[in-house]
């Protein structure tokens, strides 16, 4: 059974992590979408689509790399014809894991099963929080997987943030 989770990954955190070992307990195989994908480098989207897919490859484990598979998933204005391009970037798909009211609708009246994904301290682990700790030069590593921490370190996040 293969399974969608979507996410903008802004940065890649713990909560993220968590939501991936969630997904992976209930399917065989993961597809990562990543949203806003065709969105340019600003404040609340500060980094690509390739820099968020170095995050989340750099902090996951080489078991679930073998089973997660990422793709770019460009937003639409239109949810429903979002939804119709998903289908033609993702192979097929048995369930879909969502906390998005509007992506649960979309996909239920689809008939496709969807699944809520448990928040881990979701007021701590947010990706506006951890950017909004890095700007004020406040602890934020402990939120983010290793690999994601180096990634962020190596380009510099702080700066990158001041100037968005």
């Amino acid at each position: 059974m293969n399974g969608l989770l979507i996410g903008r990954f802004q940065p890649f955190h713990f909560g993220h992590l968590e939501a991936l070992h969630f997904a992976l307990s209930k399917v065989e195989n993961l597809w990562v979408g990543l949203g806003s994908s065709n969105k340019p480098i600003q404040k609340n989207n500060p980094f690509s689509a390739e820099e968020r897919q170095k995050m989340i490859m750099s902090s996951i484990d080489d078991s679930s790399k073998e089973k997660i598979k990422i793709y770019f998933i460009p937003d639409f204005e239109n949810h429903q014809k979002w939804v119709e391009h998903i289908d033609s970037i993702v192979p097929k798909f048995d369930v879909v894991f969502s906390n998005d009211e509007m992506t649960k609708y979309l996909y239920s009246k689809r008939q496709k099963q969807v699944l809520s994904i448990p928040f881990t301290k979701r007021d701590i682990l947010s990706g506006t929080n951890i950017r909004d700790l890095i700007i004020q030069d406040l602890p934020w590593e402990s939120l983010v997987p290793e690999g994601t921490k180096q990634f962020l370190n190596k380009i510099n996040v702080k700066q990158r943030l001041e100037n968005l």
